[in-house]
């Protein structure tokens, strides 16, 4: 799976790296968006599933050091990562993360029609991208996979949502080993994950509130779940790159059910209420922005795929 980016000798190649990483963590903080579908749609996707998958590796042969067996290993992974790009992206991904937790999570909280609609027209126009990059590879069993795949996120995204309010920290490293997984798969969120587990709101107060014992507890699932999780993402992706392609895309179609704009408190859909041609516009300028965005990155390297 190519990205689409600008030239690497670009001067402006690290600041548009540092939005790139902004969009990414913005979203991971609102319920039903998938950070993974944006860095498809802003050409760092495989780039930064790359990079985790070689620090995971570098981290485990930190062993070897401790063996006296010498770091060659853990400086080959390093080295590997392409750092010019994922440091920004990782910079903007934390600053927007604390940033959004809060500023847009109460804009959600504020407005959340509103907010669903411009993320579901945003998430239905990113469609594009992975059926774009199968191209002619799409098959009948493909899209049936594709199908099945979109089936499933539809009853997960339909589950209804709580709230633990003083979670064992035990709990809260599980629910964080899973939630991050979502972080690098499209379609999949990892804030809606924490919301199925009751753990969204206390989390964004935990972050807000600097509870260290929360974060640090959540911090330590986070990196158990990615380093068991994106080796396996990865080598799926070299392996079996059109079929986890379609899998992607009906993960992403199935996961618009979470924003549908008319809810209830605990996330059952409601009939479309009164307000739905401005929540339609809202949606459609969502669509707008990621199709244009779409649009620049083709033009900016027209062969890529």
């Amino acid at each position: 799976m190519a990205d689409h980016l600008a030239d690497h000798r670009s001067p402006v190649r690290p600041a548009l790296d540092l939005l790139r990483g902004t969009l990414i963590g913005a979203v991971e903080v609102v319920p039903g968006v998938s950070g993974g579908t944006v860095a498809l749609i802003v050409g760092v996707y495989s780039t930064l599933i790359d990079a985790a998958s070689h620090l995971v590796r570098a981290a485990l042969g930190l062993g070897d050091v401790l063996r006296g067996r010498g770091a060659n290993r853990t400086r080959r992974h390093l080295a590997a990562v392409r750092w010019r790009v994922v440091a920004p992206v990782l910079i903007g991904m934390v600053l927007a993360v604390l940033l959004g937790a809060r500023l847009l999570a109460p804009l959600v909280e504020a407005h959340p029609a509103a907010t669903r609609a411009v993320f579901g027209g945003m998430i239905a126009a990113s469609l594009v991208i992975p059926i774009r990059l199968l191209g002619r590879a799409w098959t009948w069993r493909r899209a049936a996979l594709a199908a099945s795949a979109a089936g499933a996120a539809f009853l997960v995204t339909g589950l209804p949502s709580s709230s633990v309010t003083d979670p064992p920290l035990i709990l809260v490293a599980v629910a964080a080993s899973v939630a991050v997984c979502a972080l690098v798969m499209p379609g999949l969120s990892g804030a809606f994950l924490l919301l199925v587990f009751g753990l969204y709101e206390t989390t964004l107060v935990a972050v807000n509130e600097r509870n260290v014992p929360y974060i640090a507890a959540f911090a330590i699932g986070a990196i158990v779940g990615l380093s068991l999780f994106v080796n396996l993402l990865r080598l799926l992706l070299a392996r079996f790159h059109e079929v986890m392609l379609a899998l992607m895309t009906g993960l992403m179609l199935g996961s618009l059910r979470a924003l549908w704009p008319w809810q209830d408190e605990v996330g059952r859909a409601l009939p479309a209420g009164e307000d739905a041609v401005s929540l339609v516009a809202l949606a459609a300028a969502g669509a707008a922005v990621v199709l244009g965005v779409v649009a620049m990155q083709s033009r900016l390297q027209p062969g890529s795929r």
